[in-house]
């Protein structure tokens, strides 16, 4: 797998923003999980409360011959409202956050200088509130939540 890179992201509900990753070209495969917080192996129901400090996120394996960290992100604030806080749509909690989590000091850099510049650009009336933070342990979320659009065939209010 050296030739693939990871990227995470936290849009909202993972599994529409599973779904947006998983059609791009050059993405090798997803997985919805939980990152960013404090307790190790949550489930769906304790992060739900809000205390573990995890969002729900998705871990997307790519090849960086077929597609860049910097096209991800353009896809990745396609998804969701950045400038709304511990909120996407009608999911509200620190859970559904707008985040980055970065592997690498370059993919920091370049997530850090594109929020900038979609901050610059006049597309959103408020200022972007999205972490950008250095990736931590990445916990997969149960089975059932795995390609869940797919598997179901449903659909949710995500922007793509």
């Amino acid at each position: 797998m050296a030739e693939y890179e990871i990227a995470t992201f936290a849009a909202g509900c993972f599994w529409g923003v599973e779904a947006a990753f998983a059609d791009v070209a050059g993405v090798i495969s997803t997985r919805v999980g939980y990152t960013g917080g404090t307790a190790d192996n949550p489930t769906y129901e304790e992060v739900c409360t809000g205390r573990t400090g995890h969002a729900e996120a998705v871990e997307v394996i790519y090849d960086p011959a077929l597609v860049t960290f910097d096209h991800l992100l353009i896809r990745f604030w396609s998804l969701h409202d950045p400038t709304t806080k511990d909120r996407q749509g009608p999911d509200i909690g620190s859970q559904y956050r707008s985040a980055i989590f970065t592997h690498s000091e370059e993919q920091q850099k370049k997530a850090t200088a594109s929020r900038e510049r979609m901050d610059r650009s006049g597309r959103f009336s408020r200022p972007i509130v999205t972490e950008i933070l250095p990736a931590s342990h990445f916990w997969p979320a149960e089975e059932y939540h795995q390609q869940y659009f797919r598997k179901h065939g449903h659909s949710c209010g995500i922007g793509f």
